[in-house]
């Protein structure tokens, strides 16, 4: 199977995972994961810049659609592959990665995986709850939604990506 393939195949499973299954699934009335981040985290680098913006983009408004959140997922979307490239330099020291690294098991360790995973899907949540309670003096709400959906999102992703991908490295 080539790359494209894979990559579309993933998006579609993910973005029916979300539409279908994921959205409805809630937990103390504001806990929701968004599994379809993991399309994001795990889009080649070798692509270029533009293509990768267009299908943030492009997965956002789709997320939006279903969501009727109007436009935060997709800008959400597109900041977090913008900052995609300085996370990975700051967690590799500074140092270039090659264009066709994954994060996924046993490429990098345990700890770069779930940090790298946190601190991107902390920048969408915290823009997506930001835009959506839209008030200053609710900067506490912000940051304790955020920082939940964040650890719940987290979990859920680094299980799908140790059950599926996990195989491949042994």
């Amino acid at each position: 199977m080539n790359k494209f393939t894979k990559n579309f195949s993933r998006f579609i499973i993910l973005i029916l995972l979300q539409v279908f299954v994921f959205n409805y699934v809630q937990w103390f009335g504001f806990m929701s994961p968004f599994v379809y981040l993991l399309f994001l985290l795990l889009l080649p680098l070798d692509i270029s810049k533009s293509a990768q913006y267009i299908v943030a983009f492009c997965t956002g408004i789709i997320i939006d659609a279903f969501l009727m959140t109007y436009g935060i997922q997709a800008f959400a979307c597109v900041l977090m592959v913008f900052l995609r490239p300085y996370i990975i330099l700051i967690l590799n020291g500074l140092k270039p990665l090659e264009t066709t690294f994954l994060p996924i098991p046993y490429s990098k360790d345990f700890n770069w995986i779930l940090t790298y995973t946190f601190m991107l899907i902390f920048i969408h949540q915290i823009t997506v709850t930001s835009l959506e309670v839209f008030q200053k003096a609710q900067w506490w709400r912000i940051i304790w939604t955020s920082v939940l959906n964040t650890s719940f999102t987290t979990f859920i992703i680094l299980c799908f990506e140790y059950i599926f991908y996990a195989k491949k490295g042994r």
